[in-house]
């Protein structure tokens, strides 16, 4: 009877050990299986119909013929926009380049702005390329934000200054940048923020609409047109002018341009031709579309009288200083 008694018990205690066991597995499997559903709801692809509404502007064009949404305010759901991106915690890199006079003249007044209104909510890096640090305004930034300082590194061999900036930049992509941060916009220092420009502007390619060009005919548009250039764009063909003083995307897309365009240059010098910076600009995004447009509103020249159109400029250009 007592052997009996000693074989229950040990049964019992086993028993229980057993679904201790279980109760803890099932806990485990539990709490892996809601990390994977997260990760999941963190890598589902934003489909565009859920935040991109072009019927809302009626009035200009939203769509390109390669599908691609232009933003226009009203066309989109900031609020969609914001639970998708807040979840993956992302860093966006703002790349400035500012020597000589621009330095006195705007990187004070660009930082302030974009600090202001670039990407609020989210961590950002400000990269600040330039030649002369002691030159550097005194910069205060709100919480999530931070910048680097670049050096501006410059040999006799390359004059042109958007050739320099592109060099150098290139550098620090592969260097750092593109470990540091999730998307990457470059812009010319020479541009105020008048209102947010916010997540709504993400993507893997970006490109800016020009403010001169969009409401004037194709035909018309200041592509590089020498046949043995290679910015060269027949006539006839062309989807729009891009503005350089705004180009995003992902770190890789950047860096992938930047190649091009030190190739398209490295080409025209061995044939003796020189184009500009924005021709090069232009040649790749008519070969290689961009994902996601940015209407004239994110770019804006307030030398121009401001259109029905343009409901709320996110940036104004000053296109006399450069």
């Amino acid at each position: 009877m007592e052997r009996m008694n000693s074989k229950w018990k040990m049964l019992l205690l086993t028993s229980f050990a057993l679904l201790l066991m279980l109760i803890k597995h099932r806990s485990r499997i539990k709490n892996h299986l809601e990390k994977i559903d997260l990760c999941w709801e963190n890598e589902k692809e934003l489909r565009l119909s859920d935040w991109f509404n072009p019927k809302k502007r009626p009035d200009v064009k939203t769509t390109t013929d390669w599908f691609a949404p232009i933003i226009w305010e009203g066309t989109y759901n900031r609020q969609v926009l914001e639970k998708y991106y807040k979840r993956l915690n992302i860093t966006i890199g703002l790349a400035v380049f500012a020597t000589g006079k621009f330095v006195d003249q705007y990187l004070e007044q660009f930082l302030q702005s974009a600090n202001k209104h670039f990407m609020i909510g989210y961590n950002v890096i400000f990269y600040i390329l330039m030649d002369d640090f002691s030159k550097l305004p005194p910069i205060e930034l709100g919480p999530l934000r931070t910048f680097k300082l670049c050096t501006v590194l410059k040999q006799h061999v390359w004059k042109d200054f958007n050739y320099i900036y592109m060099k150098n930049l290139d550098m620090y992509i592969i260097e750092h940048i593109q470990h540091e941060v999730d998307f990457l916009f470059s812009m010319t220092v020479n541009q105020i923020f008048k209102n947010d420009f916010g997540v709504e502007t993400l993507g893997k390619s970006v490109a800016q609409l020009h403010a001169w060009w969009y409401f004037r005919h194709a035909e018309n548009f200041p592509y590089e047109r020498r046949p043995k250039s290679a910015a060269f764009i027949p006539f006839g063909e062309g989807d729009f002018y891009y503005q350089s003083a705004v180009f995003g995307g992902t770190p890789h897309e950047v860096l992938a341009f930047i190649k091009e365009y030190q190739k398209g240059v490295t080409s025209d010098n061995r044939n003796g031709l020189k184009s500009i910076y924005e021709h090069y600009l232009n040649k790749y995004l008519f070969i290689n579309k961009p994902t996601k447009l940015l209407s004239p509103e994110y770019n804006w020249d307030p030398n121009f009288r401001t259109p029905p159109q343009i409901k709320h400029v996110k940036i104004a250009w000053h296109s006399k200083s450069i």
